[in-house]
């Protein structure tokens, strides 16, 4: 079921970036489990950090050194002692608990801060 119509000029406020994550520790904290990402997003954007709850499908060490597709302009979020800056995106798993989630990741490598259109 889609829930309603956005237009292009919404979408285009949405800013979707690529980035390389650097860095992956647990996140104990955290009332599902979730890991703890740095994100590198190139000069313009950036080091930034994200929880995400991806421990389900997802090794830290699969995850470090990989690209992932995260939305760069909402608001912080306070998570327990931690802060997200970003969103990671992620496709859920079609299970009962949707909080355990695959990460979207380019197939083909592409520069650190690149634009999803």
């Amino acid at each position: 079921m889609i829930k309603g119509q956005i237009t292009y000029e919404d979408f285009d406020k949405v800013d979707i970036r690529v980035g390389k994550v650097i860095k992956v520790e647990d996140f104990p904290e955290a009332h599902k489990p979730a890991y703890k990402l740095t994100i590198d997003f190139g000069p313009e954007i950036g080091i930034k950090k994200s929880s995400a709850q991806v421990v389900k499908h997802h090794t830290k060490e699969e995850l470090l050194k990989r690209l992932v597709v995260c939305v760069v302009n909402f608001a912080e979020k306070q998570i327990g002692p931690f802060v997200s800056q970003v969103l990671t995106l992620g496709l859920d798993d079609g299970t009962e608990d949707a909080s355990n989630w695959i990460v979207l990741t380019p197939l083909k490598d592409v520069p650190l801060g690149r634009r999803v259109k």
